[in-house]
């Protein structure tokens, strides 16, 4: 993720290259829905592997957006006074993507889906698991991997294990890099 990926129009209206709070949302909500690095990860999958590979990309697709989240409060300091204003924005965000999600697949099939709420129910099961498995050396990504497979069925498959891993990883690592880079406009609390 680039920090002025797309953004060159509002980088020569701000020239100093501050971002607003939205601006950075809508930046890591359009990371969080974008495919290529799911679509990169399903083609790592030998041809003929037993797994469901529509569950695998819904799945890797859950877990990204997720991962974003995740790693607003990882690399944001607590003292940031951006950083709760920016979680709230994302997830305002995600959750209006969820509905158009949610209405869509109400449109095509005739279900209807409350997509948010599976963002939601997939968070709580891996907060749940990754509390359940907390020591002081743990590594996230190692809790991460077969908790991910176990959501798709397939619980002892490194494959998906790996799928997951990777996910979580390079998005978390992508998140890093872009806070890293980018300068975010401070909210004035009155």
């Amino acid at each position: 993720m680039n920090a002025d990926k797309g953004r060159s129009s509002e980088m020569q209206d701000n020239p100093a290259g501050t971002l607003t709070v939205d601006q950075v949302a809508e930046n890591l909500s359009a990371f969080a829905i974008d495919r290529a690095d799911i679509k990169s990860l399903l083609g790592a999958i030998p041809e003929g592997h037993p797994i469901d590979l529509n569950c695998l990309e819904y799945e890797l697709a859950i877990l990204k957006i997720l991962s974003v989240g995740w790693g607003l409060a990882f690399f944001m300091p607590v003292t940031d006074v951006n950083k709760t204003p920016l979680t709230q924005a994302f997830w305002e965000q995600i959750r209006e993507i969820s509905n158009n999600v949610s209405t869509l697949t109400e449109t095509t099939t005739g279900t209807r889906v409350d997509y948010f709420g599976i963002l939601k129910e997939r968070l709580d099961t891996f907060v749940k698991q990754m509390q359940e498995n907390q020591t002081e050396d743990a590594d996230p990504t190692s809790i991460m991997g077969p908790v991910f497979a176990d959501a798709c069925g397939a619980p002892d498959d490194p494959m998906v294990i790996l799928a997951g891993t990777k996910m979580f990883a390079l998005t978390l690592g992508a998140v890093k890099e872009y806070l890293a880079a980018v300068k975010i406009k401070d909210i004035t609390i009155h």
